[in-house]
């Protein structure tokens, strides 16, 4: 097997390049990371969940005509991508208040929104990713005001769609983080979704318990994670039994 080039490594996941100019391959690693990776661990199996959850949910979008990088799932850890021009921005739509919405604005983790709010931040771990205004982001040219009124249109088609997703297999959908990129097609670009969308992506409560099935699982040391990232995939249909990744402890990592 020819060795491969690594194009960037991030907390969760590696790129490499793809079989074909203008694509990469996509690479889910174990690690669990928190609070800019001053919490990190590493989950055996935690990769191949996220790739098959992250898979099913973006297929399901694509078919839906919602824009995506994705193009296939490749093995039990790495996809087909098409390559993309991220734009340094997490899009968090919010839909029941959670973790920092909570905290900030003095409200108790569950309450329902008035609707859902749509929320910037600045990718930069130095600075902890920052809240950031549509006016900070086209003053310093970080998307024009089309591109942000693509990616907010993308954001509301998504969150249907996951809301009604998880609803009918009895889950919550609390909050989600999404990553958009340019997709350049000869002279035309469009705005895709990009990254993945997964249970480390996602808040994701128990219907009738509020359990948490996501990566606050990790964050807030209540353990579990991977079997909650089992039980996510099983009620989406996705894993059969003997693609299940063995249920180990977390390592931790110095």
């Amino acid at each position: 097997m020819s060795r491969r080039r690594r194009i960037y490594e991030g907390k969760a996941k590696i790129l490499y390049e793809g079989p074909e100019p203008g694509t990469l391959i996509q690479h889910f690693k174990d690690d669990a990371t928190a609070f800019n990776a001053k919490k990190h661990s590493v989950i055996d199996g935690k990769g191949v969940l996220n790739n098959r959850i992250s898979e099913h949910i973006f297929t399901n979008l694509n078919d839906m005509g919602i824009p995506t990088h994705f193009i296939r799932r490749l093995n039990m850890r790495e996809q087909l991508i098409r390559e993309v021009e991220i734009i340094p921005l997490e899009v968090v739509v919010r839909n029941v208040a959670a973790g920092s919405l909570a905290k900030r604005l003095g409200l108790e983790e569950g309450t329902q929104l008035p609707r859902s709010i749509i929320e910037f931040y600045y990718k930069n771990d130095e600075l902890n990713d920052p809240l950031v205004t549509e006016e900070h982001i086209t003053a310093f040219g970080w998307a024009t005001p089309q591109e942000l009124d693509d990616i907010m249109a993308l954001a509301v088609r998504v969150n249907d769609f996951l809301a009604g997703l998880f609803l009918g297999v009895g889950i919550r959908l609390v909050d989600f983080k999404i990553e958009c990129g340019r997709l350049w097609e000869n002279d035309m670009m469009r705005v895709v979704v990009a990254d993945e969308i997964s249970p480390d992506s996602c808040r994701l409560w128990d219907l009738k318990t509020n359990e948490k099935m996501d990566k606050d699982r990790f964050r807030r040391d209540l353990g579990g994670l991977l079997e909650a990232y089992q039980e996510v995939a099983q009620r989406l249909g996705i894993l059969p039994e003997q693609d299940r990744p063995p249920v180990t402890g977390p390592t931790l990592v110095q």
